[in-house]
């Protein structure tokens, strides 16, 4: 066989018999019936190959223990034990069940969940609307459905979700605030406005899809809940008596806030405002340019059904935006409105478009104008962008000036109070590093519209409990 290449054979499988002397083919490797030689048996017996290697007569088989449950992982033994122990406990003496008025000890001794989510877990159990929860009915949503073993986060969305869809709506979201309005001590004195109630209740949705649902398309994931600070600030508020320490999300003085903003500017109170109302927001602080990219739906797209008018809910979008310019979302909504042309990137000459505006502007007003290469020098150097002939999201995000330079393009009365930044603000900052922007803008306004209405009414009335401010 010398000289013969077994490489050079390989490939051709009808020379194989060729290649060996006749009858001394090794033989193929045998099969069992499930077609695979690893469970083989093998007879006891010395190898024919003369190999001194120690023969396993029978393979050992090795017992994997189940590790994928279609709907989730049960209990442990013990853990159910317990959960059930506290289970008869609270339904001894209910044997036909309880009411939906008797079920919020369930749902924040047993279930762990705030309290406010006693009627949305209470009617997903009770799903032929009997208006009783049972013992069983319960073991078998929350036990025997494996939901005890999974995290607050999935909880919570099993809970608020519909059956079927696969992400939370802003409806999901009412049964909650209903009952957060109805027992929380720091809303109790709205009861006797039920129309503020609603309103109270729809600004808080709208602030959580602001932040939370960071695809903007108004289905809020599981992965969006997980990764925001809402469970947190849930919790948060069934603990905490006055809701205006509740900063996120589900603050009474914000939303009193946002809300006479918005009537201030809608002069004909008809729930809508138009550019020139908009144009008036802080004291005509912002330009027409930028105002008219906001009525034109580029950053986001009005739910008001009147064509020109922006809604309510819009507003509240708008205003997060305007006090806030660092946080994601108002880094995305403003970058939307510079970047004209769509495709990802702010240039030189968009941004010069905006600040022709602000330069007309300081003229007028007898200010010194700065030119706009030199703001440009000095955006580049507060960025410090990757590539300094534009601009990137990625680029503004997590940098705590970038509000800086929205304020330099399109608002004058922001861009005028960084140049000439007040030291007492700076150290206030300083102290308190965990409000940001929104809360603090919320505070002063809150003080500034409390004392207007006090000194309307000649009296103290009810905001002046709220004066002390959490911070």
């Amino acid at each position: 066989m010398s000289g013969t290449s077994f490489i050079g054979n390989a490939s051709a499988t009808n020379s194989l018999p060729s290649m060996f002397p006749a009858g001394s083919a090794p033989p193929l490797s045998p099969r069992s019936s499930s077609g695979s030689p690893r469970i083989m048996k093998h007879k006891a017996g010395p190898s024919s190959l003369g190999s001194s290697l120690k023969l396993v007569n029978e393979p050992v088989k090795e017992l994997i223990p189940q590790f994928y449950f279609q709907n989730g992982r049960p209990p442990p033994n013990k853990l159910k034990e317990r959960c059930l122990f506290r289970v008869n406990q609270f339904f001894y003496g209910h044997m036909n069940g309880l009411q939906i008025n008797e079920f919020k000890l369930v749902t924040k001794e047993i279930c762990k969940l705030p309290s406010f989510l006693s009627t949305s877990l209470f009617r997903k159990i009770d799903v032929d609307c009997t208006g009783i929860v049972t013992r069983d009915a319960f073991v078998n949503f929350w036990i025997n459905g494996n939901i005890l073993t999974k995290d607050i986060g999935t909880q919570i969305y099993t809970v608020l979700k519909q059956p079927d869809l696969k992400y939370l709506v802003q409806d999901d979201f009412k049964p909650m605030l209903r009952e957060l309005l109805a027992t929380h001590p720091g809303l109790e004195f709205l009861q006797s406005t039920p129309e503020f109630q609603e309103r109270y209740a729809e600004t808080v949705i709208y602030r959580i899809f602001f932040y939370v649902n960071r695809s903007g398309n108004g289905h809020l994931t599981l992965r969006e809940l997980k990764l925001s600070n809402l469970i947190a600030a849930m919790q948060y508020a069934d603990e905490e008596e006055d809701i205006n320490r509740v900063l996120r999300y589900f603050s009474y003085e914000h939303f009193y806030v946002m809300y006479c903003k918005f009537w201030e500017l809608d002069t004909d109170h008809d729930f809508l405002i138009d550019k020139e109302n908009l144009i008036r927001y802080g004291n005509h602080a912002l330009t027409y340019r930028i105002v008219d990219r906001v009525f034109s739906q580029v950053p986001r797209k009005f739910t008001s059904k009147v064509e020109g008018k922006m809604g309510y809910a819009d507003f509240v979008y708008f205003i997060l935006s305007e006090e806030d310019k660092s946080s994601d979302p108002s880094i995305e909504y403003w970058f939307k409105c510079i970047d004209i042309d769509g495709n990802g990137v702010i240039t030189r000459n968009e941004m010069q478009f905006f600040y022709e505006e602000q330069l007309h502007r300081m003229e007028c007003m007898t200010q010194e104008p700065v030119l706009f290469e030199d703001i440009l020098c000095q955006i580049v150097d507060m960025i410090h962008p990757e590539d300094e002939r534009c601009f990137t999201q990625n680029d503004l995000k997590g940098n705590k000036l970038s509000a800086s330079v929205f304020n330099i393009l399109f608002n004058l009365n922001k861009f005028m109070a960084f140049e000439t930044r007040d030291p007492f603000l700076i150290r206030q900052e300083r102290e308190n590093p965990n409000l940001t922007e929104w809360d603090r803008f919320a505070h002063r306004e809150y003080i500034r519209l409390s004392m207007e209405e006090d000194a309307e009414d000649g009296s103290a009335d009810v905001w002046d409990e709220s004066l002390e401010a959490p911070f």
